[in-house]
């Protein structure tokens, strides 16, 4: 079979200096206290209605539910499924290539 070669680590060219930078250090100083803030106004009611369930909207909801469950859960095992079957091909094309080129070698 094909026998890779590892990859050699090149060496770096010319004189490698780290940057000349120099940190300072400063002095703190106090700032001013900041003023306390402002009292927060109360958030007034909200005027929209409120949603009630009726029984045929809960079974409209769960049926709803169950159906977009369904549905990605067939194309999951879909997707699955293809990736099941490219791989058996591609294993199938590996193993007849290979006969192929140890029946080469013995001729």
């Amino acid at each position: 079979m094909l026998r890779p070669k590892p990859p050699t680590m090149p060496q770096p060219t010319g004189h490698l200096t780290p940057p000349a930078v120099v940190v300072q250090p400063t002095s703190i100083t106090p700032g001013t206290p900041t003023p306390p803030p402002a009292p927060i106004a109360p958030v007034p009611a909200s005027t929209r209605p409120t949603v009630q369930l009726t029984p045929g909207t809960a079974l409209a909801l769960v049926g709803g539910g169950t159906a977009v469950v369904l549905v990605v859960g067939a194309v999951l095992v879909s997707m699955l499924l293809a990736i099941a079957v490219t791989a058996t091909s591609v294993a199938v094309c590996a193993v007849v290539l290979r006969s192929l080129l140890n029946a080469e070698r013995k001729h």
